[in-house]
This record gives C-alpha cells, structure tokens and sequence, in this order.
C-alpha cells in the first residue's frame, strides 16, 4: 500500500524527514506517533501527494504521489487545516465529496452529522474548532477512502467526541477494510484500535512494529542504581530516573535473558510492564532522562 525508501525532505537547513523507510500493508490501522516537529505532517502530506521530497522514493498503489489523479481519487488526508471555498455551505462541500471519491456514502455522513450535532445549512468557517475538526473527520470516514489519513484528527474535540470519533472509526473499518494512518503526539488514547505503530523522531523511523509486540516492547526496572548497570547492557537502557541516591527507575528493550531476570530479583530488583504511552513518549525523546535532571545541581 505504502513504500518510503530513503525519504529525506529538506526546508532550507532543516530536515523534516531523514532517510525515513518504512512499508505499509493495506487494510490497517496504524498509528502514527512523535513529538511536536517530529516529521509527521511532512510524511503524510507526502503520501497525500501535497509535498515532494527532497530525495527517496515514495510510493502509494504502486504510484509516485505527487500530482497522481489514481492517488488523489483513493486517497484522502485530513487535519484541522483544511480549506474549503467560502462560498460553499457544509452540505454543498459534502455533495463535492459525492462526486469526487467513489467509495462515498452520504447516509452514512449525514448519521454521523446528525448525531455530533452539525446543521448543514452553514459555512465551514462558522464552526467552532472543534466542530471543524468533527467535520473533518466525519469527511474522511465517509469518504472510504483505501488510504485515509488522519493528522492530529481530533484537535479541540472535546474528550467524550474524541472517543466517539475512535469508537466509530473502529466500527466503520471493521465494517469496511482499508488502510487508516492516525498521526498523534500521545498514544493513550489510541492504543486500543491501533494494529500497528511507527514511532518517528527527527524525522526518521525508530520503531515499526505490530501494537501487540510494542506492548512487549520494553521492561521496567526499579531498583539500585549500580546492580541494574552490573547486569543490564548500557546500550538497552531507553530511560531513567532517579527516585533516591541509589535507586532508580529505567526503561529497557525487552532483551534480558530468564538468567538476568532470575539474578535482578535476586538482587531486590523489581521489573515491571510500561505502558505503551509511557514507552512511546521514552522512544521519542531526545533525552534519556526527565524534566527532574534540569534542576539537578551540577
């Protein structure tokens, strides 16, 4: 479905993508997760066919993206900047839709608008942010589109619409395979619709893996400070915090063999699960500590 080979995407100086690569198989829904500036929008906007990249080779149905009439007809990217003609109410906007995408159902979307409360009869810039953001969503579910793309959907929805707007997704492509790319700075709220999630830092591809195996992804370990360094490779800590002198907490790939656990609880250690959330937010980070280092004496 999706293929990046070496994506880089330059803005004067600044890469906002470096060497991404990464393969996308159809009829997923995959998160797609970073901190602010990480590359996200420039990766999607990219497969939207919207930006060029500076080097590499992207590919959607088998197709080069930009200015690509195959693409833009079976694909569709939203975000909470979408722009619409000023002189189009909502349902004049929705009847473009219609005409456009092949897949679209309008029962469907006037369901949906009904439900979150959305009159037809006004222009997209009278709504609130939130509401712009529903719509928006509400366009990209109905659509049906093969590869729908969804960056930071739910901006300013409040909480009970934003998992409304997960609930029906879910349902929708239960109903209705295709492949769905969800981009988000925080995974808690998505993890339980996710199949798959790519992590992206600097623009570049730290983790790409199945969200059953991501959940697996890591260990916790609390403890001393000195033991955990005699038997865990420096290499595997993702994390760490001090709680005390000598003890402390660290996040670590899940490499440890059933000997070093057997000797790290022999040693008083206690190993734990991370939560996914927790372990994207460490994967991401430029830092292998928190916010507590800035205010120790040095």
């Amino acid at each position: 479905m999706v293929s990046c080979e070496n994506v880089t995407k330059k803005y004067k100086n600044h890469k906002a993508l470096d060497s991404l690569s990464i393969k996308l198989e159809e009829n997923r829904i995959i998160g797609l997760i970073g901190r602010n500036g990480a590359g996200k929008t420039t990766l999607l906007k990219s497969l939207a066919g919207e930006i060029v990249p500076t080097s590499g080779d992207i590919k959607v149905f088998g197709e080069k993206p930009f200015n690509n009439l195959i693409v833009s007809a079976n694909s569709i990217y939203v975000d909470d900047q979408m722009n619409f003609s000023l002189e189009m109410r909502l349902s004049e906007i929705l009847e473009a839709a219609k005409m456009f995408y092949p897949n679209w159902d309008q029962r469907f979307a006037d369901k949906l608008l009904d439900y979150f409360g959305i009159s037809l009869h006004i222009f997209h810039d009278q709504l609130s942010k939130g509401k712009a953001s529903t719509f928006n969503a509400i366009l990209g579910l109905a659509s049906r589109c093969p590869l729908t793309l969804f960056d930071e959907p739910t901006t300013g929805m409040d909480y009970s619409v934003r998992q409304d707007f997960y609930r029906a997704l879910l349902k929708d492509y239960m109903a209705y395979p295709r492949t769905m790319i969800v981009s988000s700075h925080l995974l808690n709220e998505l993890e339980t619709i996710l199949e798959e999630v790519v992590l992206i830092k600097n623009g570049s591809c730290v983790l790409h893996a199945p969200m059953e195996d991501f959940k697996e992804h890591a260990v916790g370990l609390t403890g001393n400070q000195d033991v955990i360094q005699s038997i865990v490779d420096q290499k595997d800590i993702i994390f760490k915090k001090e709680l005390s002198q000598k003890q402390v907490y660290m996040v670590i790939n899940n490499a440890v063999t059933d000997s070093q656990k057997l000797r790290l609880g022999e040693a008083g250690v206690r190993l734990s699960k991370v939560d996914a959330a927790d372990l994207s937010m460490h994967l991401t980070s430029d830092t292998k500590g928190g916010i507590d280092d800035v205010f120790k004496s040095s």
